[in-house]
């Protein structure tokens, strides 16, 4: 009979990851929706110095949770939207020291899992009751206008206007 030897790692044990911190950061992942309806899709506005910006409903998920618990978390909590799940549709990587906004989220790294969502029963565009700190509002982008807007990650303008291009996830790289 074989001795364990308790020092060793065992499976998923967080302790043997540690050593793999970096002091800079912290990886995040996020789970995001895309919901389209009569040829909208619905979007967070957020506004800074240059004017509005938009992003895809959604935020990090916690400990313990499924993207897809918390992708219906996060709809709620920023839009007001009960959502349903559907199929993975990209993948997003976001490291803040490769793009435009490094001076202010230069140690960010976070990893998107953006998910085909439906809206479940009627909806009118408005903040949930926990809207993020930028937040300034919930709305529909028309998909064919998306090239009017600061719609973010930027490459998402050309994939919604001329539609996935497989039936498997399609990973985007680190892109803004």
């Amino acid at each position: 009979m074989a001795v364990k030897n308790e020092s060793s790692p065992r499976p998923n044990d967080v302790s043997a990851v540690r050593d793999h911190e970096d002091s800079r950061g912290v990886l995040r992942n996020s789970a995001k929706a895309v919901i389209i309806r009569d040829g909208r899709l619905l979007a967070i506005r957020n506004v800074d110095p240059e004017g509005d910006w938009y992003i895809l409903p959604g935020g990090g998920q916690r400990f313990g949770e499924t993207l897809g618990e918390a992708l219906k978390r996060e709809c709620l909590e920023e839009a007001g939207a009960p959502v349903s799940v559907g199929r993975l549709l990209l993948v997003r990587e976001y490291i803040g020291r490769n793009h435009e906004f490094s001076d202010h989220d230069g140690e960010a790294h976070q990893v998107e899992f953006m998910f085909e969502c439906e809206i479940v029963g009627e909806y009118s565009p408005r903040d949930g009751h926990l809207p993020d700190q930028h937040q300034t509002g919930v709305t529909w982008l028309p998909i064919g206008e998306l090239e009017k807007y600061r719609l973010y990650p930027k490459m998402l303008t050309g994939i919604l206007k001329h539609g996935f291009p497989s039936s498997t996830p399609l990973y985007l790289g680190d892109v803004n």
